[in-house]
């Protein structure tokens, strides 16, 4: 089985209490594919706690495919 970020950001947030966020960040970055390709992104997201401290792990660039594994349409996600 191949590692998903993704999934592993669900696991994370499942143990998290309410009142963690995302927010954008429009800074540009970067993500290694599993086929070695580099895509490149004019922006990413981070994922808070309640207390407003970045939870570890919780850095992503696709809205799209964290909705997906939260099984949740992106207008339902806690984005600022």
């Amino acid at each position: 089985m191949a590692f998903n970020h993704y999934a592993k950001i669900k696991r994370i947030l499942d143990d998290q209490p309410a009142g963690w966020v995302i927010k954008r960040i429009d800074e540009p970055t970067s993500s290694l594919s599993f086929k070695g390709e580099v895509r490149q992104f004019d922006h990413y997201y981070r994922i808070y706690d309640a207390h407003e401290h970045p939870i570890k792990y919780c850095k992503f660039q696709q809205i799209e495919r964290l909705a997906a594994v939260l099984k949740l349409p992106v207008e339902a996600l806690p984005i600022l």
